[in-house]
């Protein structure tokens, strides 16, 4: 479950009350704060983390080229108080601890030595602290500590997956825009027990460190400007696609109805042999199109196309929205669907327009709803069945049952809406 963190050591002091109301109201899994005051002031619904700013006792901090200063030390208490300085949240970091409200201390790593005392701070502690989100002491006899590390070259990227496998929140800041090296402490900590918390500038990179590697990493550090960007994240954070109950359709009948146009959807994802896109002609029922994975006599498969239907035809896409097949073209978002209902997000690469001779195929499901479906005419244009079987459209007949999704909503410009539509 991907979580992320909210940092107010940066925080535009104006908005600071609203960011951490706002952080609260939407249940980000923490906050980070160099005040230990303000975090004694939240709820225990959040992970409280003090950022002490200084690396493990006995060692110096190393300021390097490009390191920014730390604005935390300027940060109100959360009532109207004095601010408090990050140099005395480090003086106050052994003695915080769970009778202040602080879930986690997180330090700054640069050394083996420095990463060593962190991990003995820890085992000290009592245990690995939790995950994220689930708020009160992380560990029986203290407070768990955190690291934090800048990675930018060889050697403090060797560093951070021993880190990663080392602690229970391993927090990074990548020097450079590349994600190659988070795929590096992905792969590296791909068995350890800790999180992986990356830095983000904002929300777009959020979402793309999210997805590296498939897995992406757990969690992310975010200095929002105002409490909409708090608001934004955590709609980020719960966007997923749902699981469709899809429905048995049996067949009426099919007619050749001529020339038309029709549409070829080419993805960005490798189709899996049951998985295709939702379209139809009408915006209340759809049939489950099969991607062109299967292969053919006269020509390679496809594994990333569906050659989806005439471009009248609407087709699902996530947040329950629909689009017309005109209407999708590359960067276009649409649903990969699976014969067991699962589905995914599918980015369109480029949409093919062409015309060609095309096929009508009426259904219908065991409401007497009618679905209706237009593609071309042609022994290689497929959909599919019950339990993902792979049907030839030039070869379905009278009683034959194919997979579909059944729409409770009528639509207007794609979006569900609750007004009087007949489609004919």
């Amino acid at each position: 479950m991907r979580f992320a963190w909210i940092d107010l050591r940066e925080v535009p002091r104006p908005q600071l009350q609203a960011v951490v109301d706002a952080a609260v109201h939407s249940r980000m899994a923490g906050v980070v704060a160099t005040d230990a005051e303000l975090l004694g002031t939240l709820p225990p619904t959040v992970t409280r983390v003090l950022m002490t700013g200084a690396p493990a006792p006995g060692t110096a901090a190393t300021k390097k080229p490009g390191d920014k200063e730390v604005k935390g030390a300027n940060l109100p208490s959360g009532k109207g108080g004095s601010p408090t300085g990050a140099s005395a949240s480090a003086g106050a970091s052994a003695s915080a601890g769970t009778s202040t409200g602080i879930d986690l201390h997180l330090r700054k790593f640069g050394t083996q030595e420095e990463l060593d005392a962190l991990a003995a701070d820890n085992r000290a502690a009592g245990g690995t602290g939790g995950t994220g989100g689930t708020g009160g002491p992380g560990g029986l006899g203290g407070t768990p500590a955190a690291g934090f590390i800048d990675v930018r070259d060889d050697r403090t990227l060797t560093l951070s997956c021993a880190g990663a496998m080392a602690l229970p929140y391993t927090v990074i800041h990548f020097a450079d825009p590349t994600k190659i090296p988070l795929e590096i402490v992905l792969a590296a900590a791909e068995s350890a027990e800790g999180k992986l918390v990356t830095v983000v500038d904002g929300l777009e990179e959020a979402s793309i460190v999210f997805d590296v590697l498939e897995r992406g990493s757990d969690g992310i550090l975010f200095t929002p400007r105002s409490a909409d960007e708090v608001f934004a994240l955590a709609r980020l954070l719960e966007a997923t696609t749902p699981q469709l109950e899809l429905s048995t359709l049996t067949v009426e009948s099919i007619r050749h109805v001529g020339l038309g146009d029709r549409v070829c959807v080419d993805t960005c994802s490798h189709f899996e042999e049951d998985e295709g896109i939702l379209v139809g002609s009408y915006s209340s029922g759809f049939v489950l199109c099969c991607s062109e994975t299967h292969p053919l006599p006269y020509m390679p498969t496809r594994p990333f196309r569906v050659n989806a239907g005439a471009l009248h035809s609407y087709t699902l896409g996530p947040d329950n929205r629909t689009s017309y097949l005109s209407e999708v073209g590359s960067g276009s978002v649409l649903l990969g669907v699976g014969a067991d209902g699962r589905t995914r997000r599918v980015v369109v690469g480029r949409a093919k327009l062409e015309s060609r001779p095309l096929l009508e195929i009426r259904t219908h499901a065991e409401d007497g709803r009618l679905v209706s479906l237009t593609v071309q005419d042609d022994w290689h244009v497929r959909v599919l069945g019950p339990g993902g079987k792979v049907l030839n459209v030039t070869e379905l007949r009278t009683g034959d049952e194919l997979l579909g999704y059944l729409a409770t909503d009528k639509r207007h410009v794609g979006l569900p809406i609750g007004e009087f539509c007949k489609e004919v």
